[in-house]
């Protein structure tokens, strides 16, 4: 028997070395056409909903959509919309920090303003929209004094 251990040791270790070099599985997504999700405050007002014409979930950190539209709200009882940023290409969703991000052109409407740029990430908790090239800006309002 103690001649035997040695032979089970190596098969054990040339087993487990088959194991590791075996190809990694690729994971598939889960995909769904026409998706929507609604997220809301503490209180139950509508906060954000972000729409698709399709989105892949490869785990639950990030869901990626394509045609995104993502409408923001007041957060009160009145569900008032803030703003619409629009992504026709590839974007990004990350839950658990409520940030999206997208490489090609967005566009960001506010009865205030439009913007629209590419390299964009928008921020939900600090409701911010960071723009990396191209950016452009444009006020529907008076700026009386913005020269001064």
């Amino acid at each position: 028997m103690l001649r035997l251990a040695p032979i089970f040791c190596f098969l054990s270790l040339l087993a487990s070395l088959t194991r590791a070099a075996e190809p990694a599985r690729t994971v598939q997504p889960v995909v769904a056409k026409n998706w929507s999700l609604p997220l809301f405050t503490k209180e139950g007002h509508r906060s954000m909903t972000l729409r698709g014409t399709e989105a892949r979930t490869f785990s639950a950190e990030r869901i990626d959509i394509i045609d995104l539209n993502i409408t923001t709200f007041n957060g009160d009882a009145t569900a008032k919309v803030d703003s619409i940023l629009l992504c026709r290409e590839l974007a990004s969703f990350f839950p658990n920090q409520k940030i999206v991000r997208g490489e090609s052109t967005v566009r960001l409407m506010r009865d205030d303003l439009e913007i629209t740029g590419e390299q964009w990430t928008y921020d939900h908790a600090a409701k911010k929209v960071s723009l990396a090239r191209h950016a452009r800006i444009t006020f529907k309002a008076q700026l009386p004094d913005i020269l001064k």
